[in-house]
C-alpha cells in the first residue's frame, strides 16, 4: 500500500524518465520489477522468465527488458552496484507505476552453515550504507515486505529449493565495509576491523551492497521490496569468490520468483 502521507508523484504516460529511460507506456502496466546489478545480466535473467522477453532501454547502469509471466508484465532492470543507483531506480520506476521490487544478485555468507550456491532471503538489513540516511534516520528499520517475502519463501519450499532467511549486512563498500583483507592497501579502518566476526555473532547471515537502501526507500514510500541472493563467497573460510554455482543459483532464484508471480504472490 502506498504511503498516504506523501504525494506519490506520477508522470505523464509518455514521459521518458531521465535515468532509467523508461515511460509508463513502455512498461505496459507492469507493477513488478526484478533488480539485478549487472546490466549484462538483464537479458539473461529476463529470458529465464520468458524466452520472448523484449529489450526496453539501456542508459547508464540501467538496462531493462520486459517479460510476461502468467499474463503479467514484469520488468527486469539492472541497477549497477550500491545504494545511490538503486534509490534512483526505485524513485523513477515508482513514478511510472511499479509497486513491487525484488533485488536479485550475489552475496558473501558469514555463517558456517551457509554454503556456496545457497540462497539467502533477507528479512531485514543492517544499514551500513549512506543512501538510506537520506530517506530516514538510523532509528528507522530497513525491513523487507512481509507479504512478498512470505510468498517467495513459500515458492522456495514448494520447489524444494534450499533457502536461508535472516538479516543481511548491507555495506556501501565491497572491501573495508565488509572487513575484507584482500583489498589493495591491506589497510582497514579500525571501525571495521573484526566487524565481520561481530556481525556473525549478532546472527547476520551475509554481506551485500544494496538491500538497506532498497528496503528503506521502499518502506518510506509504502512500496514492497525483497532481496534474494545466491552465495558466491563463504567468508568463514576464505575471501575467494567462487562463481562455479552462479548459474544454478540465479536459475533457482528466477524460478522462485516466477512461481510466486504465477501464484499471484499467493494473494
Amino acid at each position: 500500500m502506498s504511503n498516504i502521507n506523501i504525494a506519490n508523484k506520477r508522470v505523464a504516460k509518455s514521459d521518458v524518465l531521465y535515468h532509467i529511460a523508461l515511460s509508463e507506456e513502455m512498461i505496459n502496466s507492469a507493477t513488478i520489477a526484478i533488480l539485478p546489478g549487472d546490466p549484462k545480466r538483464s537479458e539473461y535473467l529476463a529470458k529465464m522468465l520468458d524466452t520472448d522477453a523484449t529489450f526496453l532501454a539501456s542508459n547508464r547502469e540501467y538496462t531493462s527488458y520486459l517479460a510476461k509471466v502468467a499474463n503479467q508484465n514484469v520488468i527486469v532492470i539492472s541497477t549497477g552496484m550500491g545504494g545511490p543507483s538503486v534509490a534512483i531506480c526505485i524513485e523513477e520506476l515508482a513514478m511510472i507505476g511499479v509497486k513491487k521490487f525484488i533485488r536479485v544478485g550475489t552475496c558473501g555468507a558469514i555463517q558456517e552453515n551457509i554454503e556456496i550456491g545457497d540462497l539467502i532471503l533477507s528479512t531485514a538489513s543492517v544499514r551500513l550504507d549512506g543512501t538510506s540516511y537520506h530517506y530516514a534516520p538510523i532509528e528507522y528499520p530497513a525491513v523487507a515486505s512481509f507479504s512478498l517475502n512470505t510468498s517467495l519463501y513459500r515458492s522456495a519450499q514448494t520447489l524444494n529449493k534450499k533457502i536461508h532467511c535472516g538479516i543481511t549486512g548491507s555495506s556501501d563498500t565491497f572491501f573495508p565495509g565488509q572487513d575484507r583483507k584482500d583489498n589493495y592497501s591491506g589497510y582497514i579502518r579500525r571501525h571495521f576491523i573484526n566487524s565481520l566476526n561481530e556481525w556473525r555473532k549478532l546472527n547476520v547471515l551475509n554481506f551485500e551492497m544494496e538491500s538497506s537502501a532498497l528496503f528503506t526507500v521502499c518502506a518510506t514510500f509504502g512500496l514492497e521490496a525483497s532481496c534474494l541472493c545466491t552465495v558466491l563467497a563463504k567468508r568463514t573460510t576464505s575471501e575467494y569468490i567462487d562463481k562455479s554455482k552462479y548459474d544454478e543459483g540465479m536459475y533457482n532464484i528466477m524460478m522462485i520468483i516466477k512461481h510466486s508471480i504465477e501464484n499471484n504472490f499467493f494473494s
